[in-house]
Parts: C-alpha cells; sequence; structure tokens
C-alpha cells in the first residue's frame, strides 16, 4: 500500500509545484517574459546615446543571446554541483543571481551594464531554471515521472504568459527600470521563501520511497561516447539546434516586429502571451500522444506544423499574428518536450545527463545564432524583421529534413544504434 493511499498526500506533488514556480519566475523573468521590456529599454539607451539607434536591434538581440547562452554554457558545470551539494541551496543560490541580475539591469545605464546583467540572468537559469528542477522532480518520481515532468515543462511557458501582463501595466505607470525592480518581488518575497521552507532535494521517509517508486534501476543504454559515434545521435542534435532557432527568434523578437508595424503595448503583450499559452497546450497534449504514438512520428508532426506557420511572418497584421500562434504554439510546445523524451528513448539512461547535456549546448547555440542573425538583419533593414524571418522559414524547413531522416534511421533506434 502507498503513502496516498493511507493518507491521501504524497509531498512529490509539493515539489512538483514549487518547481514549476520555480520555473514560471525563473524563465518568466529571464527569458519569457522580459521581451515587454524590450522597446522601453531599446528607447530609454538610444536617446541616452548609450546605444547607437542603427545598432538598436542587434543591441537587444544580443543581451537575449547571452542569457540563452550562459543558461546552455553553465549546465555542465551546474550539474557537476548537483551532485554534491543539496538543490536547495543552488536553487536559492540561483535566486539570489536572478535577482541581483534584475537589480543590474533595472540600474544599467550602459550596454556593458545591460550585457552583465543578462549574463547573470542566464548563469542563474543553472541553478534554479530547467536543468536543477528536472533532477529534482526526477528524485520525487519514478512510475509517474513522466506526468510530473509534463507538469513541471509548462512552467517554461507559463512564465511567458503570466509575466508580460504583470509587467506592462507596471512599465506604462512607473516606467520600465521601477517595473523591473517590482517584478523582481516575485523572486524574494516568493519564491526564494517557498524554497527554503519547501524544497527537500529527495525523499527521506520509507513512506515517501515507496510511494516515489524508488528502486535500483539497471543502467542501461549508450554511454557518451557511444552515442556520439552514431548518424543518430548527430541528425537529432542538429535538428533539435535549428528546431531552437525559430523558438528563440519568435518568443525574442517578434514582439519587436509586432511594434514596429503599429501594434500597441498590449496588443504587443498578448502575441507574446498568446505564443505561451498556445505553447502550453502542445505540451500537455504532443506529451500525451507521445504515449500513444511513436515519438519521432510525434516531433515530426511539431515539427511539420512549426514549419508550415512559419510562412505568416512574412505577412504579418493583426489577423496573421494569431493565426500564427495556434500552430506554432502548439508544434513548439511539443518539440521542446519530445526533444527531452527523445534523448532517453534513444540512447537509454546510462549516460542521459552527458548527452541531454550537450544536445542541449546545441539547442543554445542555435538559438543564438538564430537571434543574432535576426536582429542584424533587422538592423540592416531599419528594425524590419521580415527579412529575418527567411532565415526562421529555413531553419524550421532544414529542421523538419533532419526529423524525416530521425524517422527513417531511428524509428526503431536502438537497432539503429547498434548497427
Amino acid at each position: 500500500m502507498t503513502n496516498e493511499n493511507r493518507t491521501g498526500f504524497y509531498y512529490g506533488w509539493v515539489i512538483v509545484a514549487v518547481a514549476t514556480l520555480a520555473l514560471v519566475v525563473s524563465n518568466g523573468l529571464s527569458i519569457g517574459g522580459i521581451p515587454v521590456f524590450y522597446r522601453s529599454i531599446r528607447e530609454d539607451l538610444v536617446a541616452s546615446g548609450a546605444v547607437a539607434a542603427e545598432n538598436a536591434e542587434s543591441f537587444i538581440a544580443f543581451g537575449a543571446s547571452l542569457t540563452f547562452l550562459l543558461s546552455g554554457l553553465i549546465s555542465p558545470f551546474a550539474g557537476w554541483l548537483i551532485a554534491r551539494f543539496p538543490l536547495r541551496n543552488l536553487m536559492l543560490a540561483g535566486c539570489c543571481i536572478l535577482g541581483s541580475g534584475l537589480l543590474l539591469h533595472a540600474n544599467a545605464n550602459s550596454a556593458g551594464a545591460v550585457y552583465a546583467a543578462r549574463i547573470l540572468m542566464g548563469i542563474s537559469l543553472g541553478f534554479v531554471g530547467v536543468l536543477p528542477c528536472v533532477v529534482l522532480v526526477s528524485n520525487w518520481f519514478v512510475g509517474r515521472r513522466g506526468t510530473a515532468l509534463g507538469i513541471l515543462l509548462t512552467g517554461t511557458s507559463i512564465g511567458g504568459v503570466i509575466i508580460p501582463p504583470i509587467a506592462t501595466p507596471l512599465i506604462e505607470r512607473f516606467g520600465w527600470r521601477t517595473a523591473m525592480m517590482l517584478v523582481s518581488l516575485l523572486i524574494w518575497l516568493i519564491l526564494a521563501p517557498l524554497i527554503m521552507l519547501l524544497i527537500r532535494s529527495r525523499p527521506e521517509t520509507s513512506d515517501d520511497l515507496i510511494e516515489a517508486g524508488h528502486r535500483d534501476e539497471a543502467a542501461d543504454g549508450y554511454t557518451f561516447a557511444e552515442a556520439i559515434r552514431t548518424p543518430v545521435f548527430w541528425i537529432f542534435a542538429f535538428g533539435a539546434a535549428l528546431i531552437f532557432y525559430p523558438i528563440f527568434v519568435t518568443s525574442q523578437q517578434l514582439i519587436l516586429q509586432a511594434a514596429k508595424i503599429g501594434f500597441s503595448p498590449w496588443q504587443s503583450t498578448f502575441v507574446l502571451s498568446g505564443l505561451f499559452a498556445v505553447s502550453v497546450a502542445g505540451k500537455f497534449l504532443f506529451g500525451f500522444l507521445s504515449d500513444k504514438f511513436p515519438p519521432v512520428r510525434v516531433i515530426l508532426f511539431c515539427t511539420a506544423i512549426m514549419f508550415g506557420s512559419t510562412f505568416l511572418l512574412l505577412n504579418l497584421n493583426e489577423v496573421t499574428a494569431f493565426v500564427f500562434l495556434v500552430p506554432f504554439g502548439l508544434g513548439y510546445g511539443g518539440a521542446f518536450v519530445l526533444i527531452q523524451r527523445l534523448v532517453a528513448d534513444i540512447f537509454g539512461q546510462r549516460d542521459y545527463p552527458k548527452i541531454l547535456g550537450v544536445i542541449t549546448i546545441g539547442d543554445t547555440l542555435g538559438a543564438v545564432v538564430g537571434g543574432m542573425i535576426t536582429g542584424r538583419l533587422a538592423d540592416i533593414y531599419g528594425g524590419d524583421y521580415t527579412v529575418g524571418f527567411y532565415g526562421v522559414i529555413a531553419a524550421t524547413g532544414t529542421a523538419l529534413l533532419l526529423m524525416i531522416a530521425l524517422n527513417v534511421h531511428g524509428s526503431h533506434p536502438r537497432e539503429t544504434v547498434n548497427s
């Protein structure tokens, strides 16, 4: 009889709730929700002379890319620390780094100060972002790990849904600097105290261990060295990196194009929040479907609808912008979940953290390259992102071709890897 049957409550769900909140706040304030500040930041620093007008879009793109890049590069080091220190302590450190980064950003009067703040925000994600939260929840769940992780990963999108509507009126009333300091209170007054009071790294009581389903699990699968010698690894790695190219561009720079073509701040906010809201549904839907159908087929479908929708970016208006959100958001949410799952499905659990870590660095580089190319093209064309969106179409189309190849080579991944 499990602990849940005896008491009706399993503490692991408290862990899921706090970890999900951690992703809502950390991703929302560093990646998903921060774009609502971009227009005000750009106008302020251009007006003060800190940033040249002709480089304004590249300035925004580079700052966003720094956060994303550091979040990936810090992951191996954070993984090493996770194995040696209590997760609660590391998550609290992440809260301090993120909060400090936001305070620095709110007081930045130069491009260098903004970049330093964005670096701190990226580093914080190694300690209170996806990697530590996935490890934490996995420690508490075995038999229902997929369901728990599915709930957890919605936090990366929910932050992008709720932070913009919170920040937008604050920006309009108090200015972007005060607004940024105010939203940072979510870290200091809510997230950090909950982590301090409620987070435990793993089950400790016998009842919790039984409910968690902990048992000795054979470390099956392929070593990292074996995995990288297979064609499937490189097909999947490059495909995942190219999937993150359009994800990053649309989540960080679509709002700037919306402003360029005349959207009001609230309309732009709805576009950004809408993208993340639909991606939440995509994570639930395609995560569920991946238990019913071959996951390689599901990610192929996700990439296909992402690719089809990107053509709408070439003629953005009040109608096409919102039409774009539905197929792209669903596909992006599903692809995000499937990338995490397929690493284990294809290569097994033996070196899962190492293999996923390398895939994550590739995802990060794909996103950074996409953001930088798109921002630079926008500068060349006077702040218009349309030409940059051709790169989004090309990247997503190439990702689709690689997912087709993955289906050919990876339909029976174990046999393929062994061949």
